[in-house]
């Protein structure tokens, strides 16, 4: 087991007010900047500490169990026992990262036939960034059988490669986020534009866009660019910058959020064939100052359901489920890393608005929901604590 992982305690939080924001329409989306806000209200959870990670980047419960896996960017795995306490990790069995900038390892997701209170045996996906050759690299997924014999200790066995990213230079925008279809079918998968702009409207590369793929990282058959072969026949839809949050709703709507440019970080509902419009269109602006066009209707281009100027930095999403607490039902959870906060939108159908906004004074790197209902947090960086929240008392 990693030193780093500091032994779990547990610490009450105390309250403190933020003005929540309403949203005001703009094209087909809406806005959800610092000037919206329009009431004050105090956070409605308490807050208890489980330990600590070393620059975490997702988590997820077994299923079925008390069992919480966290992934390290750096290339670990851990988990935590959240009922007994009891710590663990994978101790053999992982990829080797290319650990730098925005990159190294990612997501975890458990496969969607994993047998519910099963501790060992089943198929765990990894998502991560591989180097290649001439100074490139790319984010890939794979899938292995993770086995469990030991009190404290995991094995990844027969990690396969099933998917991979198109190559390019630099560290950022790989995004890399993984959300089974609800009827566990089909595997879809976040692949950023790599902070190289004009991908994103490229149809022949599988960079910017919302990936739709098999169990095996294979494409699905009724993609919309199937007959084009290639990687046109993995994505799903595109236009999209960086998207490192999808989170299906139990009826089969898939959500999506990404981190725009200066300003316009947005919150999508994603359609099949639907071109997002980055770098065309965003409601932000390139860091260099040049402008964006606006998303304006009859434009060609899918428009945000919600979007944030100044940016939040999105980071982690999940559509809550639980009854813990009942009214963030049918609502969608985020984590703001500049903007330091956790976030809740409210749905209907395919309509989205922004509900409340809960300082955390602090980055906030993932939200996942346990299996009573309590919301889970997990911090950015180094020595970064990992957060239950339950209803206030």
């Amino acid at each position: 087991m990693n030193a780093r992982f500091a032994y779990p305690f547990l610490l009450a939080a105390s309250f403190i007010a933020l003005g929540a924001c309403n949203a005001g329409s703009v094209a087909n989306g809406q806005s959800a900047t610092a000037d919206d806000a329009a009431t004050t209200s105090a956070r409605p959870f308490a807050i208890a500490e489980h330990g600590s990670f070393d620059e975490p980047w997702a988590m997820a419960f077994m299923p079925g169990t008390d069992l919480l896996f966290v992934t390290e960017q750096g290339g670990a795995v851990k988990w935590v026992d959240t009922r007994t306490n009891r710590l663990g990790s994978i101790d053999r069995g992982l990829p080797r990262v290319d650990y730098g900038g925005q990159g190294g390892l990612g997501d975890i997701a458990f496969a969607p036939d994993w047998p519910a209170g099963k501790t060992s045996g089943g198929t765990l996906y990894l998502s991560w960034v591989e180097a290649g050759e001439g100074n490139t690299r790319g984010a890939v997924l794979g899938r292995g059988t993770l086995v469990c014999e030991q009190a404290d200790a995991c094995e990844l066995q027969g990690l396969n490669v099933i998917w991979r990213q198109d190559k390019t230079t630099g560290r950022g925008h790989y995004s890399h986020r993984i959300a089974f279809s609800p009827d566990g079918k089909y595997l879809f998968l976040s692949s950023g534009e790599r902070q190289k702009f004009d991908p994103a409207q490229d149809l022949s590369t599988n960079l910017g866009a919302i990936l739709r793929l098999n169990l095996d990282g294979s494409a699905a058959a009724g993609n919309p660019f199937a007959d084009r072969g290639g990687a046109s026949a993995q994505i799903w839809s595109y236009g999209h910058r960086n998207a490192l949050g999808l989170a299906f709703a139990p009826d089969g709507r898939l959500w999506e959020h990404e981190m725009g440019p200066k300003g316009g970080d947005e919150v999508n509902l994603i359609e099949r064939g639907a071109n997002y419009g980055y770098p065309l269109a965003s409601n932000g602006s390139h860091y260099d100052g040049r402008d964006i066009p606006d998303h304006a209707p009859g434009d060609g281009f899918k428009a945000p359901e919600i979007f944030w100027n100044p940016s939040i930095s999105p980071a982690g999403l999940i559509y809550y489920t639980g009854t813990m607490f009942p009214a963030w039902r049918n609502s969608l959870l985020l984590g703001g890393l500049s903007g330091q906060a956790l976030i809740r939108v409210s749905t209907s159908g395919t309509t989205a608005r922004k509900a409340d906004q809960w300082d955390m004074d602090t980055r906030i790197r993932e939200v996942e929901q346990g299996p009573d209902g309590a919301v889970w947090l997990l911090e950015d960086g180094r020595n970064a604590r990992l957060m239950k929240l339950t209803p206030a008392r």
